[in-house]
């Protein structure tokens, strides 16, 4: 009986994997080798930047000699405009993957919405923001890469590319942990090298990556195991689903 439910789970399919946690915790640079080692396993997967706008309203609101989003459009309607946009972005990431039978690789996820609204104080938005994303399945698996707020802010100056206080990221990584879903995820620790860091992530997934080499010995993350993927044949095709 043990042999049959482990081929059982052998051929179930990875739908969706999602890496949540602040700007700068490294989602997108393990969001892509994610998607890159699936497919050189046989698990064709698709990268999908679930953005909420931040940056791009950000950018609009220095044209117009506003330091930041939020004083462009305000509190509230940064969070529906981050609402809208994400929702979009990952309807489309999950479209694609209903169409084309690849798993998403997920950069950011609904929790992701939900603890930017905890760290802007918008707290009344949040039923609303839930109440919209719950026809989304979730995820296999949801894993939440935590960094110290010094480094991520770090790693934002370093790339150049945008800005964020100190008294943000400290925000947001108290709403991550504040999350009524904080204990489904999987929680690795994003401080290391990007290459520890994506060792620690293939080895949870080690059912679908059973012939990972660069996972390497070691125990896998604290989380429950999950269910293998159907093998494919193409290629990796790294996409960004743009509301």
């Amino acid at each position: 009986m043990a042999s049959s439910l482990r081929t059982r789970r052998g051929r179930a399919r990875l739908r969706a994997v999602a890496l949540i946690g602040i700007d700068g915790s490294g989602k997108t640079t393990q969001a892509h080798r994610l998607a890159q080692a699936l497919t050189a396993a046989g698990r064709p997967a698709t990268y999908h930047r679930n953005a909420g706008g931040r940056r791009w309203l950000g950018r609009i609101a220095q044209r117009f000699g506003r330091p930041d989003a939020q004083r462009l459009v305000g509190r509230d309607g940064l969070l529906v405009v981050e609402s809208v946009l994400r929702w979009l972005a990952i309807a489309l990431a999950l479209l694609s993957c209903v169409v084309t039978g690849r798993t998403a690789v997920m950069d950011r996820w609904s929790a992701c919405q939900y603890a930017s609204i905890r760290a802007h104080g918008g707290q009344r938005w949040e039923r609303l923001a839930r109440a919209g994303y719950r026809i989304f399945p979730a995820p296999r698996v949801t894993f939440l890469l935590t960094v110290d707020p010094a480094e991520a802010y770090r790693r934002i100056e370093r790339r150049g590319t945008d800005h964020e206080t100190m008294e943000w990221l400290t925000a947001a990584t108290a709403a991550y942990r504040g999350l009524p879903e904080y204990g489904s995820f999987v929680v690795v620790d994003g401080n290391g090298p990007p290459e520890e860091v994506a060792r620690r992530i293939r080895a949870h997934l080690s059912e679908w990556l059973p012939e990972d080499p660069a996972a390497g010995p070691g125990p896998a993350p604290a989380g429950p195991r999950r269910p293998a993927g159907d093998a494919g044949r193409n290629g990796p095709v790294p996409v960004q689903a743009r509301p």
